[in-house]
C-alpha cells in the first residue's frame, strides 16, 4: 500500500454511500488512518468514546469495506490520538500514474443543502429513466408552470436524489437571483418540532416560504405524522399560488404512502408522478462506463458487463463497485482485468441461493450473539425475537424460501407468523438505517 491517505479517501467516498448525512459528519468528518502494518489498518480517533463507537456501530462497515478493497487487510484497529495528533503525518507528494478521488466533490454547499456532485452531466439517461429526466428539464425551463409539483417516484438505488439535486443545481445556474433549496422530510419534521418547542413557528414558516425552488426528498417517512402534514400542506400552498416549483421524491407514489392527510396526498399527485424503474442491462454498462470514464478509467468490456451484471438494479450500488475498481487503479497503479475486479467485488455480491438455512441461523446468531438455539425456542424476548425476524425476511427474499418451509425450520412456527415477520422487517428497513446496514452486512457474510 503505497499511500494511507489514498486508502482513507476512498474508504470515506463508499462510508459516505451507507451511512446518513449526520453520522459521516459526525464520526468520520475528523477521521484519518494512521497507518497500515502487517495486514491492519490503523485509524484515529478523538477518544475513547468514539473508539467504542467505532466498535459498535461501524467496525463490520469499515471492515467489510477495507476487505473490499484487498485481501491483504484483514482487521481494522482504532487508536486514540490527541488533538495535537490528530492530523495524518505530512506525506511527500510523488508522481503517481493514477487519479486521486476528488472528495471536494463531497462538499456541500449548506445555504441550500445541494450537492455539487449531482449535475446532468454525470447523470446516465437511458429507457428507464427517461421520462423522469424529460420532466426535470420541463420543470427547469418553465419552473412553477409545467409539472407543478413534480413528483419522482422508484425504489432505493435508482437515482432520484441525484435527479432531483441536478434539478437544484442547475436551477442556480439557470436562475442565479433566484434561491433553491433542498431537505429530506425527516429534517423538515425536525425543524418543524424544534421551531414549536423554541416558539419560532413564525420564523420556520418564513424561511421555506421564501424559495423560488423546494425539493423535498424521501417523503414517504412523513407518515403518521399529523402537525407536520398540516404544516406541509400549507407550505405547499403558499408555494404553489406564487408559481414556486415544488420538487418531491418517494420509494412510492403518493396514493401508496400510508397514514397520510388524504388533502396532502391530493397536492403531492396534482401535478406530473413518474416512476424511476430498474435500469436495464445497457442503461447499467453505460452508466458504469460515464462512472469511471470521470476518473480517466477505461474497462475492458467483459469487465463492465461482469460489473453491470453484479449490480443489478441499484445504481448506488453500482456507484459502489465504480468507486472500488477506481481505488484499484488508484492503489495499484494500472486498470484492474476480470480476475481481479471479481476479487474486488466479491462483498457486493448477493448470497448462494443453496446456502441453508442452518447455516443462514448459525451465521445471524453470531452476528447478533446470541444462541443458535434460542432462535428454535418458543421464547418471545426482544433480544431473541429481532434476529429470528430477520432470518425469516432474508430466507425469503434471498433464497425464495417458501413460507410454510421458513416456519418449518424454524421451530415448527405457523406460516401466518413467518407472513408477518418478514413483512414487519420489509416495513421498518425502509425507513432504518441502522436495520438496513445490519441486514447488508449480514449477507455479506452469508457469500
Amino acid at each position: 500500500m503505497s499511500n494511507p491517505r489514498e486508502l482513507w479517501e476512498h474508504v470515506l467516498s463508499q462510508v459516505e454511500l451507507s451511512v446518513s448525512p449526520a453520522n459521516f459528519n459526525t464520526w468520520f468528518r475528523d477521521s484519518h488512518l494512521i497507518k497500515v502494518e502487517e495486514g491492519v489498518v490503523y485509524v484515529g480517533v478523538p477518544s475513547q468514546f468514539f473508539r467504542d463507537m467505532y466498535l459498535k456501530k461501524f467496525h463490520m462497515l469499515l471492515l467489510k469495506i477495507i476487505r473490499g478493497i484487498s485481501y491483504e487487510f484483514r482487521n481494522v484497529e482504532y487508536q486514540i490520538v490527541k488533538d495535537e495528533r490528530r492530523k495524518p503525518p505530512r506525506m511527500e507528494k510523488t508522481i503517481r500514474p493514477t487519479i486521486e478521488l476528488p472528495l471536494n466533490e463531497f462538499y456541500i454547499d449548506k445555504s441550500d443543502n445541494l450537492n455539487p456532485r449531482y449535475t446532468f452531466d454525470t447523470f446516465v439517461v437511458g429507457s428507464f429513466n427517461d421520462l423522469a429526466y424529460a420532466a426535470a428539464q420541463a420543470a427547469i425551463t418553465r419552473p412553477g408552470i409545467a409539472y407543478n409539483p413534480l413528483f419522482i417516484y422508484g425504489e432505493t438505488g435508482r437515482g432520484k436524489t441525484h435527479l432531483i439535486q441536478a434539478i437544484g443545481n442547475q436551477f442556480k445556474k439557470t436562475y442565479p437571483n433566484r434561491k433553491a433549496f433542498y431537505l429530506t422530510s425527516e429534517k423538515f419534521v425536525i425543524d418543524y418540532v424544534d421551531s414549536i418547542g423554541a416558539g419560532t413557528a413564525n420564523r420556520f414558516k418564513e424561511k421555506y416560504r421564501q424559495y423560488d425552488l423546494l425539493i423535498m426528498d424521501d417523503v414517504q417517512f412523513l407518515s403518521k405524522k399529523e402537525k407536520s402534514h398540516e404544516e406541509l400542506f400549507h407550505l405547499f400552498n403558499a408555494l404553489h399560488d406564487n408559481n414556486k416549483q415544488i420538487i418531491f421524491s418517494s420509494d412510492r407514489p403518493p396514493v401508496a404512502i400510508p397514514d397520510i392527510a388524504d388533502r396532502l396526498r391530493g397536492r403531492l399527485a396534482s401535478g406530473m408522478t413518474i416512476d424511476i424503474g430498474e435500469p436495464d442491462m445497457e442503461s447499467r454498462m453505460a452508466i458504469v462506463r460515464r462512472k469511471t470514464g470521470l476518473h480517466g478509467i477505461t474497462l475492458s468490456d467483459e469487465v463492465v458487463e461482469y460489473v453491470a451484471l453484479t449490480a443489478s438494479g441499484s445504481i448506488r450500488e453500482l456507484e459502489g463497485m465504480v468507486n472500488s475498481i477506481v481505488c484499484h487503479t488508484q492503489v495499484k497503479g494500472a486498470v484492474p482485468d476480470l480476475a481481479e475486479v471479481r476479487q474486488s467485488l466479491r462483498s457486493f455480491t448477493r448470497p448462494q441461493k443453496n446456502v441453508s438455512v442452518k447455516n443462514v441461523v448459525s451465521k445471524v446468531a453470531e452476528f447478533y450473539g446470541i444462541d443458535e438455539e434460542s432462535i428454535y425456542e418458543k421464547t418471545r424476548r426482544r433480544e431473541v425475537v429481532r434476529p429470528r425476524q430477520v432470518i425469516m425476511y432474508l430466507l425469503r427474499e434471498d433464497f425464495s424460501v417458501s413460507y410454510p418451509t421458513i416456519g418449518t425450520k424454524l421451530g415448527g412456527r405457523d406460516h401466518t407468523t413467518v407472513i408477518h415477520s418478514c413483512e414487519k422487517i420489509k416495513r421498518e428497513v425502509v425507513g432504518d438505517t441502522d436495520l438496513a446496514k445490519e441486514i447488508q452486512d449480514i449477507r455479506t457474510l452469508l457469500v
